[in-house]
Parts: structure tokens; sequence; C-alpha cells
């Protein structure tokens, strides 16, 4: 079965279960090698992939998220962390996802200047945050209250980090959105995103890694195992997708359902409480009127004594 687009276009397999399956291979290291340093715009070289809590293949992974923790030849580390789902948190485990990664890399006893540079790089499908970018980056700089400048490193510590500034020894972030990605490629980090969205590559795109791509992420270049685990994956991202979409639509309807118990509920109240409002009030007027016969009578007695 070769999947093609709805132009004829052959599809590539999709780059979450490309991270679980493919690219943890060194021998497909330079797919990797190619989006990073696309990227980040410098050569990146991985040496290895490591293990995190969550980058563990299991046959019961799900189609939400997948992440990818791995070490450059600089000893730097870099998490690729995919997200299908909207997640309101998902700030907060960026932030501590890095964290993790940066005191992890530490050992009991080291000093702290073995402390690892850690960069976060999110690939989200869902309208994560506020704003008109497909892409941004995230990091620490220090700037002077009073002289407004830059915080930079001093020769002796350049010469130990290799960095030049403060925030260059801080963990980096990078947050790709892909569905607000216009499919007009601009640069090759366009090139990237645009197989990212929509699992195929035009032919003339000419990113770094992409030409590699279209090989080793090619549906019919798979074995007859990873082509039945493919579509064992397609079919249940679809069911995953189905089964939250029933979830999304029947909390609508639970919570249109209970909107309307309350407003029927208040409705009865408010007509309850302008019953009784109601009876009060003719309460009141009949006893009115009863004072104010009593003064009529009070004053033809009066009246009448005065004659």
């Amino acid at each position: 079965m070769e999947i093609r687009d709805k132009t004829g276009r052959r599809n590539l397999i999709r780059f979450d279960w490309a991270l679980k399956r493919l690219l943890r291979d060194k021998a497909n290291f330079d797919v990797l090698e190619g989006f990073l340093t696309v990227l980040l715009g410098e050569n990146i070289t991985i040496r290895n992939i490591g293990e995190s809590d969550s980058n563990k293949t299991y046959p019961d992974d799900k189609f939400n998220r997948v992440d990818i923790l791995t070490e450059n030849d600089r000893n730097e580390i870099f998490i690729i962390e995919l997200q299908i789902d909207s997640q309101a948190d998902y700030f907060h485990r960026m932030l501590y996802g890095a964290s993790k990664a940066v005191t992890e890399s530490l050992q009991e006893g080291d000093e702290y200047l073995h402390v690892r540079k850690v960069y976060h790089i999110n690939i989200v499908y869902f309208g994560l945050g506020a704003g008109r970018d497909y892409v941004y980056h995230g990091r620490n700089e220090f700037y002077g209250i009073h002289h407004h400048d830059l915080l930079q490193l001093s020769e002796n510590q350049q010469k130990i980090y290799r960095k030049t500034v403060a925030g260059d020894l801080f963990p980096e972030y990078y947050i790709l959105r892909v569905n607000d990605f216009s499919d007009v490629a601009g640069d090759s980090l366009d090139e990237w995103i645009y197989y990212l969205k929509n699992s195929s590559i035009p032919d003339e795109f000419t990113a770094p890694g992409l030409s590699v791509a279209r090989e080793k992420l090619n549906y019919n270049n798979l074995s007859d195992e990873e082509k039945r685990d493919y579509d064992h994956h397609r079919v249940q991202a679809s069911h995953d997708r189905s089964v939250i979409a029933t979830s999304r639509d029947e909390g609508i309807d639970q919570g249109l359902k209970m909107g309307e118990e309350k407003r029927e509920k208040l409705e009865k109240e408010l007509g309850e409480k302008d019953k009784v409002i109601e009876e009060k009030e003719k309460f009141l007027e009949e006893k009115d009127r009863e004072i104010a016969d009593l003064k009529r009578r009070l004053s033809d007695s009066r009246q009448r004594d005065a004659e």
C-alpha cells in the first residue's frame, strides 16, 4: 500500500511515528541532524540517543505524545517533544522537562561547571499560547537595571564554556506551532515544518536532512513488520482522535444539558419567588386599604365630634 496525498504526491510516514521507531537508530541520525541544523542555524552532529522517562518504546504507546533525548558532539542535550492534543499546562511541562535534564546531567559531587546546555524543542499541533507566529524561540538574557547592558561572560569563563554571554549557559526553548504554518515555504525551516504538518516533501525542497528523509521515511522502504506497525499506528491514531472528539462532544452536550437544567431550576426558583413577592404585595395592598379605611373613619369621627 503506497500512501499518497490528495495531489498524488507520495506521502512519507508521520514524524511522531518516526521519532518512536526509526530516528533512534544511529543509521538514521542524519535525518534529525538535518532538522536540528536548520532549526538552530549551525551544524549539529548527534552522538547518541539517550533515555528519558517517556522516550522508551512500548507496544501500547499512545498517539498523543512522544519525546526523544539526544546528545551532540559538544555534549549538549536536545529534548525533542511532540504533542498532538491541547494541554493547558504545557509551558510548565517544558520548564519541568528542561530543568530535569539539567539536574540529571550533574552527578553527585560534580562541580557546577559540568551542568550541560539543554535545548528543549517542542513540536505542537495545537494552539499553544496566543501569538501570530508559528515558530518561537525562548532563552535567558540578563540586562543591567541601570545601564541596560547585556551580561557577558568573563574571558576566563568564555575559555571554559566556549560561550560569550551568561544566557548561553541556560536552557533554550523552541516552539513550532505546526498547524499555524500557511504551507508556503520561504526558507529551509519552513520546508521542514511543511513536512511536519503534511507528512510529504515536495521535490523542490532542498533543506538539510530532507533528501535523506525522503528515502528513509518513505513508507515503501519500510520492512513488512514496520509497515504493519505503522498501519496499526495510523489506525490507532485515528481511533484516539475519534475518542477524544467523541469525549469532547459528549462533554459539551453534558455541559449544555446541565446548563439547561440549571436554567430551568433558576427559572422555577425565580417563579416561586415572584409568586411569594406577588402574594406579599397583595397582602401589603390589603393592609394599605385597611389603614386608609381606618384613617377615613377616624377623620369622620373627629368631624362629627367637632360639630
